[in-house]
């Protein structure tokens, strides 16, 4: 069973998000994602400054298995990128929660439609 934590929010693209400060949501894929995925080996993010649009492609996940497209869980303006993850995208699969975050998007306004852990919890059992 897959890890899903309470206080994130989710999609049903399984991506999660969390508010770091007010209107910044750090982004990154959920333990369901990075477990279908397989061994990550490259991730492509989308660059600071670069606008997003919420269930918008912004990225990519290339892993041992395939190739998935990251989609944007809410709209806004790229406002920092998880660096280090272009030496170790592996850190994704060990640690999709923490030092596996992808991007933060600063937001303008609160964003909608995204599922609260338990509403996760139901699509991926």
């Amino acid at each position: 069973m897959s890890l899903i934590p309470d206080g994130l929010q989710y999609t049903k693209e399984h991506e999660w998000v969390s508010e770091t400060s007010t209107n910044v949501f750090r982004m990154g894929i959920t333990d369901y994602a990075q477990g279908a995925l397989g061994d990550i080996v490259y991730v492509q993010l989308p660059k600071v400054g670069e606008s997003v649009i919420a269930d918008k492609v912004c990225g990519e996940v290339e892993s041992t298995k395939s190739v998935s497209e990251i989609f944007a869980p809410v709209t806004g303006k790229i406002v920092a990128i998880n660096d280090s993850l272009g030496q170790s995208p592996e850190t994704i699969n060990s640690e999709p929660y923490g030092a596996g975050w992808l991007a933060e998007i600063e937001v303008t306004s609160a964003p909608a439609g995204l599922l609260s852990a338990e509403q996760y919890r139901q699509i991926t059992a």
